[in-house]
């Protein structure tokens, strides 16, 4: 069963853009898709203003979105990378700024030159990325599944369990709405434009490795069906690949190992690739005689998402795109790490998506409606149940 909802051929030869551009509603549809997503996030912050005013120590919205991995990304925007490893007054490694990528905090500290203070800034350049993924989302979905997709797949995405990252100052937004774009311009086969953006995702962070590589299957096909000009795909692919080794490449030779990057990450935060034996030992142990809500409900977070995975891919989705997720979603369950944070790492993992966005732009609007609403209803409170009362990181 496919998992195209119109009658247009699947076919990833490019149409015209103005086809797409009408096909999306022109200036209405984005504006909708943008009103959708201003929906989620002002529902979500009033959400968050609840439970904030219930905590023991209320702290503020603009706190409580500027918690955890927003301070190393402002500290990368304002003070730059440190020149080695970090210690310990123990001696033993620690965790630096040299494991976050570069793009976001480049984008902090240019608007923070302008004049904005690094918080501020930080938000302002989350929330316009997030504001573009609502933008290439709805692109995307009308692309591959038509108009009613695109904006499902808007609602559905912003409106997740932890999507409260695109409000924070958080690399996610910034990240999907690279590769959104990037899946957007390598199915229309605007190739330059493609390339760039899937460099930026490669930069961003460390997953931008499996946009990079949906990204060479698409110059692949085009290659593949038309010989000409077969620089143009090719050189997009290998700009994309080049993002993550030039990054790691380059932390290690400012540390003086090539591993650098690597052993700061195991250091700081225990994350290595285990090929999914600590996911599923945490699944497993958790749902067997787990006592906290919180763990349980990760647990199944993990295993609903894969079962969405395996929908879509059963439903034969344009293939860069499966690629994509399947190879996002092998570095999420294969490394070990804080359990807590892969439901936020699984946000631009958009193959999980795929199904709901489908069957709400085939069914009656009401349906859609009503389904996309209680899901929204969950999944907004809580990911602000997770920044304001849950205790531990994202």
């Amino acid at each position: 069963m496919s998992l195209a909802v119109d009658d247009r051929p699947e076919s990833p030869v490019a149409e015209p853009r103005e086809r797409l551009w009408t096909a999306a509603g022109r200036w209405r549809g984005l504006f909708a898709a943008l009103g959708i997503f201003a929906l989620t996030r002002v529902g979500q912050l009033l959400v968050l203003a609840w439970l904030d005013g219930g905590a023991d120590e209320p702290a503020g919205i603009r706190e409580r979105l500027l918690v955890w991995d927003a301070g190393w990304f402002l500290r990368v925007a304002m003070d730059g990378y440190p020149e080695s490893y970090t210690y310990g007054t123990n001696g033993q490694l620690e965790g630096n700024e040299l494991a976050f990528f570069p793009v976001y905090p480049m984008l902090i500290r240019g608007l923070a030159a302008l004049g904005l203070g690094p918080q501020s800034a930080a938000l302002t350049v989350s929330w316009l990325a997030s504001a573009g993924v609502a933008i290439a989302l709805h692109l995307l979905g009308t692309t591959l599944y038509g108009k009613r997709a695109g904006w499902a797949l808007v609602a559905i995405c912003c409106s997740a369990p932890v999507s409260i990252v695109f409000s924070m100052a958080y690399s996610e937004g910034i990240f999907l709405a690279l590769v959104a774009g990037m899946l957007v311009a390598a199915h229309r086969r605007v190739w330059w434009a493609a390339g760039l953006l899937g460099l930026g995702a490669a930069l961003t962070r460390p997953t931008g490795a499996a946009a990079a590589l949906a990204l060479a299957v698409a110059a692949v096909l085009a290659v593949r069906e038309s010989r000409q000009k077969a620089w143009q795909p090719l050189g997009a692919a290998v700009l994309a690949l080049s993002g993550v080794p030039l990054f790691l490449a380059w932390v290690g030779w400012r540390v003086g190992d090539p591993a650098a990057w690597f052993r700061i990450q195991t250091a700081g935060w225990g994350t290595s690739f285990d090929f999914g034996t600590s996911t599923v030992t945490f699944v497993t142990t958790t749902l067997r005689d787990g006592d906290g809500w919180i763990p349980v409900s990760v647990a199944l977070i993990l295993l609903v998402a894969l079962a969405a995975a395996g929908v879509a891919l059963a439903g034969r989705p344009w293939l860069p795109l499966a690629v994509y997720g399947v190879v996002a979603m092998v570095l999420v369950y294969g490394q070990a790490g804080f359990y807590h944070s892969k439901p936020r790492l699984l946000v631009p993992v958009l193959l999980t998506l795929l199904p709901a966005a489908v069957a709400a732009a085939r069914a009656r609007p009401r349906v859609a409606v009503l389904s996309i609403v209680a899901w929204a209803a969950f999944g907004l409170w809580y990911g602000a149940y997770l920044v304001a009362v849950w205790p531990y990181t994202l």
